[in-house]
């Protein structure tokens, strides 16, 4: 696999100009960041929540946790994380573990944390464990144009 593939329908039709890297499998954003030499503080990471709503998926650096109560304070609502089978029904194109932070792609809402805001450039995750999707801060901020913003999130590091 190389970029799922709604993502990357919806991508080409905004007309955003992307390119990928390679690197070897990996399992978790932050070890993607590693392998492909690219800072984590620039590498979006995706958890998916779920809450009395629907889902929704939160964005923060690699390098970062979301605290949870911020989250649900934010959200105005009780969230939890949603588990393997949620995920995977939400994002049938994508491996586990491996969910681009591009929501409106599968029609689920994005809340971005705040410290992603200025980047110049992003690194996500394209829908396998071997594949980073590299887009300008500006063409990511246009990808994400109807995310909520704030901060609900800490250094891991």
């Amino acid at each position: 696999m190389t970029i799922a593939n709604r993502l990357k329908d919806f991508i080409d039709e905004k007309g955003i100009s992307y390119d990928t890297v390679e690197h070897h499998r990996t399992s978790t954003s932050r070890q993607s960041a590693i392998a492909a030499h690219v800072p984590g503080s620039i590498m979006a990471k995706s958890v998916v929540v779920h809450h009395d709503g629907g889902y929704a998926l939160a964005v923060v650096p690699s390098t970062h946790r979301i605290e949870l109560g911020t989250l649900q304070d934010v959200m105005d609502q009780r969230i939890g994380l949603a588990s393997e089978d949620e995920v995977v029904s939400l994002f049938e194109d994508c491996d586990t573990g491996a969910i681009p932070p591009i929501g409106a792609a599968y029609d689920v809402p994005v809340i971005l944390d705040e410290s992603l805001g200025n980047a110049a450039d992003i690194y996500f995750e394209g829908g396998d464990h071997r594949t980073l999707v590299h887009v300008s801060g500006k063409d990511f901020r246009n990808l994400t144009s109807d995310a909520q913003q704030a901060r609900f999130s800490y250094p891991a590091y």
